[in-house]
């Protein structure tokens, strides 16, 4: 399952579920529980019968009985053992006058008997206040045909996903328990916690957890055998949601109940080896009296009010993350704004904390990347092992102008902008193979993309075909030059393709070969966005001729199959240039795979310079402002997919505020 069918199947599916919610007399908290339940006793359905079938197949057998499944066989493949009366598909096949709730319930309690780290976990009572055909519509739901062969972790990315959108309702504790996954993948990329003991002491739903276990992945190791998770958070709904996530994704942490300003419940000053977290900002109501002589405030504390209260609890927090790491560890967190440039006594701990050497990085990111917060925030990164050179200086990276508009309300990185601001960490540390293998890879995936392109443009090509031939009267003389000017463009650019190709080598790490392969692939990536643009004009001008003919549009219509071919074989066309910028992105900035300061983007600061600024860690203070760049190639498509993305989130405003209104019209005239 590609990644785009991923995305349609989470929309689907949460459009399906939330509009059963609307449908009925519950609010999004009721409701959200409950869901979150059944998405992971699906997952864990789905583990468990594509892992079944191996286990079974290496199991000892003697005197012809073969030994029967257990916990361990499941636990040991990343999945959960499931007695018959837990699998999902059990529940989905209950006929129409069966108790829901009581198979759900029961199904429920089965695997917390197995898996006694999930006792009191699940959700189970809150079954008994949904209907019966409610649950029916919920279980038909996650039974969708598309999920019965998914692979990899797309039930991880769904339950996340239905986590996103019952954030952005704010449907539990307002929507702070839960932390966008391309701000805590940025923090992993940076800190790379690959091992031993992994704290977040305000863990929400976990997702700090879950993304770092990916990143262990991604290196061949078992997250479950080289790291071990530890957690506080002081909600209890939210501790059940952070270990179903973790159970969701074949995980385990030891999360515990406490509010952190008052309590360390796995008491590891000086022992992790990661910090990860995105605390609340801003708190003003910690009583000083209680935390004074808090170990975990080896500055001191930040300033006290009048009312004998902390003022402001953001460098409590950077406290406590510090404090946390043993000699060599290494944290990232999310902190606001506000706290780089503080003044008073928070701009004396800052000092303190600065000259310490232990400072790594900082990282200013736009607003609107939190479903809950609008203001801009920065990723805040420490290091304890850095190395002799670097001791007494910060990297300032300022990401305010990279990001991807997801909806009218809400950005965020996409993969390629996540790996390429990653790429600036690995040159602050020397890492410049790991730079040069990135842009490699991109100009490799671009020619692969444009070796493609001639199987993606077949279709197209046919499809053009065959409505010109339904013409009564011939294709129209524009069509026609327009059609014959495309094909001696097209075999010219296949040409080039095939030329290019034959020379090609993979793995290209040099830099002045990069800069060579950058050069070559150019021209393919130009005229890919010549040719894209020749395409939209030979299907508009097929349509004019169609209409003109009298025929209609249709799922069988000719019209209708050549527009369905031309997404086809623009998106792989724009698939050659995007990933060409990409390379462009980096090697334009970064010419000689070294870290320089780039204008508006990035700067390696000294603590001379900082001592002179205030002890500001404020990216924007240092890293200056990028010259205005010419905008050669505007991107008319992305500009009406972000104002079709307004439109569709004012016109669901717009819905939601008019049911209100008649809902109140009505209240008043009963």
């Amino acid at each position: 399952m590609s990644s785009n069918d991923i995305e349609a199947l989470e929309k689907r599916l949460w459009t399906a579920a939330d509009q059963l919610r609307a449908n009925s007399d519950f609010a999004s908290n009721e409701y959200f529980l409950p869901v979150m339940g059944l998405i992971f006793l699906r997952h864990a359905y789905s583990r468990y019968i594509a892992v079944k079938p191996q286990i079974e197949a290496g199991l000892p057998s003697r005197g012809g009985v073969t030994r029967p499944l257990t916990k361990e066989d499941f636990t040991s493949r990343g999945a959960i053992f499931l007695q018959p009366e837990a699998q999902f598909d059990h529940l989905a096949s209950l006929p129409d006058g069966a108790d829901r709730a009581a198979a759900i319930i029961a199904a429920m309690e089965a695997v917390e008997r197995d898996y006694p780290p999930l006792a009191g976990v699940l959700p189970k009572n809150e079954y008994q206040t949904l209907e019966n055909d409610v649950l029916a519509d919920v279980l038909r739901i996650f039974n969708d045909p598309a999920l019965q062969n998914a692979k990899g972790d797309v039930f991880g990315r769904i339950y996340e996903y239905f986590l996103t959108q019952f954030a952005d309702q704010s449907a539990h504790d307002g929507g702070e328990f839960f932390t966008p996954p391309s701000i805590v993948q940025m923090i992993v990329n940076a800190i790379e916690p690959d091992h031993g003991s992994v704290l977040d002491p305000a863990c929400g739903s976990g997702g700090m957890f879950v993304q770092s276990a990916h990143f262990i992945e991604k290196m061949q190791q078992d997250p479950t055998k080289v790291a071990t998770f530890y957690g506080q958070e002081k909600n209890a709904t939210t501790i059940r949601l952070a270990k179903m996530n973790l159970a969701v994704h074949g995980l385990e942490g030891r999360i515990e109940p406490g509010i952190t300003y008052y309590t360390d419940a796995h008491e590891l000053v000086g022992k992790a080896d990661f910090v990860m977290a995105n605390p609340p900002f801003n708190v003003d109501e910690v009583d000083a009296e209680k935390v004074r002589k808090d170990p975990r405030l080896p500055f001191g504390l930040p300033g006290v009010n009048k009312g004998k209260k902390v003022s402001n609890g953001n460098y409590l927090w950077i406290s406590y993350f510090y404090s946390y790491l043993s000699d060599t560890g290494r944290a990232g967190f999310v902190m606001s704004s506000q706290a780089s440039s503080a003044g008073g006594e928070e701009a004396k701990v800052r000092q303190k904390l600065i000259e310490t050497g232990d400072v790594d990085a900082m990282i200013a990111i736009r607003g609107n990347f939190f479903y809950t917060r609008t203001v801009p925030c920065e990723l805040w990164m420490f290091d304890k092992a850095k190395a002799a050179e670097r001791a007494d200086k910060v990297l300032m990276l300022d990401a305010r102008q990279v990001f991807r508009k997801v909806t009218r309300k809400v950005f965020d990185f996409s993969p390629e902008q996540l790996q390429n601001l990653t790429a600036i960490f690995w040159l602050y540390r020397g890492q410049e193979v790991r730079f040069c293998d990135l842009v490699a890879a991109y100009l490799d995936r671009a020619m692969a993309e444009a070796r493609a392109g001639e199987a993606a443009m077949e279709p197209f090509l046919d499809a053009l075909d065959a409505l010109i031939e339904t013409l009564e009267d011939g294709a129209p003389e524009p069509l026609t030059d327009a059609r014959a000017v495309f094909q001696a463009d097209w075999d010219a650019h296949v040409l080039a393709t095939t030329s290019l190709g034959d020379d090609w080598s993979d793995g290209t790490v040099t830099t002045p070969l990069l800069h060579e392969a950058h050069d070559d692939l150019e021209p393919l990536a130009e005229t890919s966005r010549d040719l894209i643009k020749q395409i939209d004009q030979l299907v508009k001008l097929a349509e004019k001729a169609h209409r003109d003919t009298g025929g209609k549009r249709g799922k069988a219509s000719p019209v209708k199959a050549l527009e369905e071919a031309r997404i086809e074989a623009v998106n792989q066309l724009k698939l050659v240039r995007y990933l060409h910028r990409q390379a462009h992105w980096l090697l334009s900035r970064f010419p000689d795979a070294r870290l320089v300061a780039v204008p508006g983007l990035v700067k390696l600061v000294d603590r001379a310079e900082l001592a002179a600024n205030d002890w500001s860690l404020t990216p924007g203070r240092y890293v200056g402002v990028a010259p205005e760049e010419e905008d050669e190639d505007f991107d008319f498509e992305g500009v009406m997919r972000d104002i079709h993305i307004e439109l569709a989130g004012l016109n669901k405003e717009a819905a939601a505020l008019a049911a209100r209104i008649q809902d109140n019209f009505a209240g008043l005239t009963a």
